[in-house]
């Protein structure tokens, strides 16, 4: 039993609750006063300021233990050093400040946990994370230098008469470290004060910095020139495969291949998670090769791995190499030897068109590589008109971009009133040789109701001159509940979730974009988000919201980010 719990504790997830708690009460044990007997002992021992730095710095100390154990949860080698590092210096620090043995033991004891569980934590720092922290390390002393002398010049009246600017910008300097510096004061309180002022100056920067150097990288390069070939040369053999194989060409993702070169994955790194979406690309045969490669690279950065919208043979290959899998959804497919407007349950479609061709709109549908440039530019400048709001969404089922030459094989269904303005337009990005896979839907605002419908259908009656078989239209989250929940007989578990995801509809609309695909009456295919543990689904839930632009970041944030 004992070996067992053992085992437990020096894993990573349990080292970092460990780490956090030894934090917290460091830092609770700096801020009470200590034991008066014992802080005699320590006063007759060293000199004064010894114990109040001690206290000051174990604040500090247990401050960033807390920071760290978000990187020990990830198994980041380097947070592990100075988790050990902080730990051995937090148990000299409470003998220092008041004798407190408890707190000293409690912290050797830690000590003892991260040297057993050292092979635990392997992973590598996060990418271009160093020029940011030894930034952090060199200009934030600067800084908080020049604001504790700014605050020692202002609040003067407590000093000694005579007193210069150098000698304050040597006592801010030497008190971010806790050091008395050669400022006297006429009040022993006011003495006091400036000095934790300063003291909470000092462990800010060393905050920042951990945080800085901690902090998730955006992940590797997007995708480069040479790579992007790559990746269309094996769309060109196998793109038929998956319907989302096309969006691997994001501008935004980045790459790894298989050890043979004959498939890969394209994913982007969202906060800890290593997100990709869809397929493998290329040969079946070879995509065990490319997945081992992508958890791989996860597991030496300490990334969390996770897959959007994988069909059902792709998550049974992510399954096959150790990951979970989960219905997430369905993706309606519309065939175009099936494709008819006839028959009762098209009846809301074909009345759509209907309105609309009286209303004088028209649909034109063409390959981006057939459209001129003023064409072109127009279509771009209405798509950025109606787009609802600043916000590009999409990620796993986006392409990113529109209308660029190197994306020719897109076609767009292009709808216009009977002056020739355009009101509407989709954009369809390629499924092999003869499928289109829904990239981009717009439309104007004031334009007819219906339009979408109209769109949809002037498509699939222009697919024998594309060449094209099969249209891949929007996804469906969670469509079978909505499907079943609101048959006879649905159990109360069924309708609980039925109705806590039309509450969600509110904000995402996600019953609406069900009924939008089920008036076509498609082929509905299931879809699969695949992650490693049940336990890393907060995670990759809020990643999964963040890639999509459901969930975005203040613009003040993201321009910090980029910076």
């Amino acid at each position: 039993m004992w070996r067992r719990l053992w085992t437990t504790v020096r894993t990573p997830s349990w080292v970092a609750r460990i780490v956090g708690l030894v934090g917290a009460v460091t830092v609770v044990s700096a801020v009470l006063p200590g034991f008066r007997d014992r802080t005699r002992i320590i006063y007759e021992l060293v000199p004064d300021a010894f114990p109040a730095a001690a206290t000051t710095g174990a604040a500090a100390v247990g401050l960033v233990l807390v920071v760290l154990s978000r990187a020990l949860r990830r198994g980041k080698a380097r947070a592990w050093l100075l988790a050990t590092v902080l730990a051995a210096v937090a148990a000299l620090l409470h003998l220092l400040k008041g004798l407190d043995v408890e707190e000293a033991v409690l912290s050797l004891a830690l000590v003892v946990l991260l040297l057993g569980a050292r092979g635990n934590f392997t992973a590598k720092p996060d990418p271009r994370s160093l020029s940011r922290t030894v930034a952090v390390l060199v200009i934030g002393p600067l800084v908080a230098t020049v604001l504790g002398w700014l605050w020692l010049a202002i609040d003067a009246d407590g000093q000694v008469p005579g007193t210069g600017t150098p000698a304050r910008f040597a006592h801010a300097f030497l008190g971010l470290f806790g050091i008395t510096g050669p400022v006297r004061f006429i009040d022993q309180r006011d003495g006091q004060r400036a000095a934790v002022a300063l003291v909470v100056l000092g462990a800010s920067v060393l905050l920042v910095a951990f945080l800085v150097a901690l902090a998730p990288a955006d992940g590797p390069h997007g995708l480069n020139a040479e790579e992007d070939g790559r990746l269309r040369a094996l769309l060109d053999s196998w793109g038929s495969i998956d319907s989302l194989s096309y969006f691997a060409l994001r501008n935004d993702r980045s790459v790894i291949f298989s050890p043979s070169g004959k498939a890969a994955i394209t994913y982007r790194v969202v906060g800890t998670v290593s997100l990709a979406a869809g397929d493998p690309l290329g040969d079946p045969e070879a995509w065990p090769g490319a997945i081992a490669e992508w958890l791989a690279e996860a597991r030496s950065f300490g990334w969390v791995p996770a897959v959007l919208a994988a069909s059902e043979r792709g998550a049974e290959a992510f399954h096959r190499a150790g990951m979970d899998a989960l219905e997430l959804g369905d993706e309606a497919i519309l065939h175009v030897g099936e494709f008819s407007l006839e028959g009762r349950s098209m009846r809301g479609v074909r009345q759509a068109v209907s309105r609309c061709e009286r209303a004088g709109l028209q649909v034109t549908c063409a390959r981006v590589a057939d459209l001129d440039d003023e064409t072109l530019e127009c279509v771009r400048t209405h798509a950025d008109q109606w787009r609802d709001g600043a916000v590009e969404r999409g990620f796993s089922m986006a392409l990113g971009r529109f209308g660029e030459r190197a994306d020719g094989q897109a076609v767009v269904a292009l709808c216009r009133d009977g002056a020739g303005e355009l009101r509407g337009l989709l954009h369809f990005v390629p499924w092999g040789a003869d499928g289109l896979s829904l990239d981009l839907m717009r439309r104007d605002r004031e334009s007819e109701n219906g339009i979408v419908e109209q769109m949809v259908a002037g498509l699939m009656a222009e697919t024998a001159a594309l060449g094209v078989r099969r249209v891949s239209l929007n996804f469906a989250v969670f469509r079978s509940v909505f499907a079943r929940g609101e048959r006879l007989g649905a159990g109360p578990v069924l309708r609980v979730w039925r109705a806590v995801l039309l509450w969600a509809s509110r904000f995402w609309q996600i019953e609406s974009l069900y009924r939008a695909n089920a008036k076509y009456q498609p082929e509905w295919v299931p879809r699969f988000v695949c992650f490693r543990s049940s336990a890393d689904l907060p995670r990759v839930s809020v990643a999964a919201l963040r890639a999509e632009a459901f969930l975005v970041a203040p613009s003040w944030v993201q321009r910090f980010v980029r910076s």
